[in-house]
């Protein structure tokens, strides 16, 4: 039987309901430079997305108004961070190329306000900050690797303690931003149409591949690249693995390319 067309969905919390529709089915694929392969069907990244919205909302009081710092790398991890502040309605903030941990925009020590929260895979970057989650990026790491500074929260510990059906979270605000990357600003009440514009050419129900190494692609290209995917009820498979493009797409059955 056919698929139903259904209209398009009007926030993050619907493109997640949507994807455990079919909680099996694969939503998002990471190939990782270092020949790790992760792939997560709808339910589980929902249930990432969950402990990580609980974790955001319950320690640190996450919502609209408060500010999200992802210090990472284009990752399937990012991807889950990013949803989940969306989720409770903080605004992602992505630091530009420049920044380091003694930039106001990060770290409050010059002339911009700090983030609510700082995650990074280095948080030593950020002494001045007073809120820092450490993130180890393998799959497989039970806890982070580094020297953890004090006062800083281990993720590979502490998000899966938390629920892997979301709590209370606030309300989000259709006017407060959502994504800030650089000098541009996407609110909430543009996030998904700003996604899904990106993917208007698509296939239905798109198997989408990103090349991460491609020269001049941002975080911010690859977080509204994922959300436009799983908007459009398709899946993303994220390629971080310069030359071998071509061979994964024909594997993983791939129907567009961002």
């Amino acid at each position: 039987m056919p698929r139903t067309a259904l209209p398009p969905p009007a926030s993050v919390a619907e493109v997640l309901r949507r994807i455990t529709a079919e909680p099996g089915r694969p939503r998002l694929t990471w190939y990782g430079p270092d020949d790790e392969r992760v792939e997560l069907s709808g339910h589980v990244l929902d249930n990432w997305v969950a402990k990580t919205a609980n974790l955001l909302v319950e320690e640190f009081d996450a919502g609209p108004g408060h500010t999200v710092l992802l210090d990472l790398p284009a990752h399937w991890r990012t991807v889950v961070w990013a949803f989940a502040g969306w989720r409770c309605g903080a605004t992602v903030l992505l630091p530009g190329p420049n920044d380091s941990g003694a930039a106001g925009v990060t770290d409050g020590s010059a002339e911009h306000a700090p983030a609510d929260v700082v995650v990074s895979t280095d948080p030593a970057r950020y002494p001045t900050a007073s809120t820092v989650v450490a993130v180890s990026l393998p799959a497989l790491a039970r806890r982070f690797e580094g020297a953890l500074p004090a006062g800083a929260i281990d993720a590979a510990t502490s998000v899966m303690t938390y629920g892997d059906r979301l709590g209370w979270v606030p309300e989000t605000d259709a006017a407060r931003p959502a994504l800030v990357s650089g000098a541009s600003t996407t609110g909430f009440g543009t996030l998904l149409t700003t996604a899904q514009r990106r993917g208007e050419h698509w296939s239905a129900l798109p198997r989408v591949a990103v090349d991460l190494s491609r020269p001049g692609r941002s975080v911010a290209d690859t977080l509204l690249d994922v959300l436009g995917c799983l908007a459009a009820d398709g899946s993303a498979v994220l390629v971080d693995r310069a030359g071998e493009l071509d061979p994964l797409v024909a594997m993983e059955k791939v129907t567009d390319r961002a």
